[in-house]
């Protein structure tokens, strides 16, 4: 029993990493930091109390805008919009609130400048915080009144928290309300934003980073009259398929073990590492005939290597955002299975072999281990079986595409893979691609300056087309 449910765990902890930080930009620093209040701002910020509540549509103005403040070499505000809960609801029905972060250059805030969108990997994680200009950000401020999204449930957008989600007392009730919180509705939720916000409502740049890019295709799909263009990266979605997750880790899983391969065969430290960490799995034994312990040290490393405990839409939604019109089933657990021998974490520690990471995959156990998900449980059984997902694409809009688009495609991407997102491109007229080795995933985050304007002289002529 306690070595089944080491097992488990260790599959958790060490053979799977959390792709969160490759989908964050850099701009967090640990350091201490000065907001200044730039003169002329006659807004108040809105108090942050009742932002995470539901509330009916009227019951707040749809649009509140704060003043502008700075970090070094950037002036910010931020806006809170109430929006449908649900965007088919006749009468609006429920509202939440929407919270984004718009960011100028220093002393560009009354600059006529055209708007970007930034949509944030995930799902389920918010948009980055900036402590200063740097990476992308400081490059797109340049010449771009830049749009920081926390998309809804993340963030100040009506966070969902398993704390949060505990006031629904019903798996059935949270399923029913979890439903709205994919692509399809980011992308309503931008275009209510973008037509709030934009001076005369004027089509916007959309930079999707991985499940940004996914939900900018969603975008390509439903609202390309809100689109000036479309900027991916690592952010190509399968298509085709009414739903594509086995096909995705699938494909996924025979890429991991090649970068595993890779890492081990570079470098032998990572091998002593990772069975370093499963060395202090368990308390010592003091006193003959007495219980074996999982240890403190252990448990807390665990809980610090995951983020589902603030993030717990990455693990609910994570299958679902492949789905239209059929249930994901669980397909990382039934693909993992295959390579079984290959990924099991404890027996290869035993057999003194290399311990494989799994990537970004979701696994039902992580339902049974991770304390924060526990109640979750059944919700996310619920979702894993729903079938009645609505579309996120629709080919035959991207086949007729006008709005410029270009993507950077990672060779040796391990979350979105490079045969699938080549495959989805050339449903998307008029794309533009650099394919490159030079990045992984987290390109964006790696080489942010020269990843974006890579892409944007792909679409203003720079980079010739032959």
């Amino acid at each position: 029993m306690a070595a089944a449910k080491l097992r488990s765990a260790a599959a958790i902890a060490i053979a799977t990493a959390v792709p969160a930080a490759s989908a964050v930009l850099p701009l967090r620093r640990h350091r201490a930091f000065l907001i200044v209040r730039l003169r002329g701002s006659s807004c108040r910020i809105p108090p942050l109390r009742g932002a995470a509540a539901a509330m009916s549509s009227s019951a707040k103005a749809e649009h509140e805008a704060g003043a502008w403040y700075a970090v070094p070499g950037l002036s910010l505000r931020d806006h809170r919009f109430a929006v449908p809960l649900d965007h088919s609801s006749p009468d609006g029905g429920a509202a939440i609130t929407v919270f984004a972060r718009e960011v100028v250059a220093a002393g560009k805030e009354e600059t006529s400048l055209p708007y970007l969108l930034y949509l944030q990997g995930g799902p389920g994680f918010e948009s980055p915080r900036p402590m200063e200009a740097g990476g992308w950000l400081k490059k797109a401020c340049e010449d771009h009144r830049v749009v920081l999204l926390d998309q809804r449930g993340t963030g100040l957008s009506t966070p969902l928290t398993p704390s949060s989600l505990s006031q629904i007392t019903s798996p059935a009730k949270q399923v029913e309300y979890l439903k709205h919180f994919r692509a399809d509705n980011i992308v309503k939720d931008a275009e209510f934003i973008r037509l709030r916000l934009v001076p005369d409502a004027k089509p916007w740049t959309v930079l999707g980073q991985s499940y940004g890019g996914f939900c900018a295709v969603t975008y390509l799909s439903f609202a390309p009259e809100g689109l000036k263009s479309v900027l991916l990266t690592g952010g190509l979605p399968p298509l085709g398929e009414p739903c594509t997750a086995q096909t995705v880790y699938r494909a996924c899983f025979k890429q991991v073990q090649q970068q595993n391969e890779k890492i081990y065969l570079i470098c032998t430290i990572p091998c002593y590492f990772v069975q370093y960490r499963l060395e202090r799995v368990w308390d010592p034994v003091l006193v003959p005939g007495a219980k074996r312990s999982i240890s403190y040290y252990f448990l807390k490393e665990f809980d610090m290597w995951l983020g589902f405990d603030q993030n717990p839409l990455y693990a609910l939604l994570h299958e679902s955002i492949y789905c239209e019109g059929s249930s994901s089933k669980w397909s990382a657990e039934k693909i993992r299975a295959e390579y079984e021998s290959l990924f099991d974490p404890v027996k290869a520690t035993e057999e003194g072999r290399a311990v494989y990471f799994t990537g970004e995959m979701v696994f039902p156990c992580m339902f049974d281990e991770i304390h924060a998900l526990r109640d979750l449980k059944e919700a996310a059984h619920l979702l894993a079986e729903k079938e009645d997902w609505p579309p996120l694409y629709d080919v035959s809009k991207l086949n007729n595409n006008k709005v410029p688009v270009a993507a950077a495609v990672y060779y040796e991407d391990m979350y979105v893979n490079f045969n699938i997102a080549k495959e989805t491109a050339s449903q998307i007229a008029g794309i533009r691609l650099w394919v490159t080795n030079e990045y992984m995933h987290s390109g964006i985050r790696d080489g942010g300056s020269h990843v974006f304007e890579h892409l944007m002289g792909l679409l203003n002529g720079k980079k010739p087309l032959f």
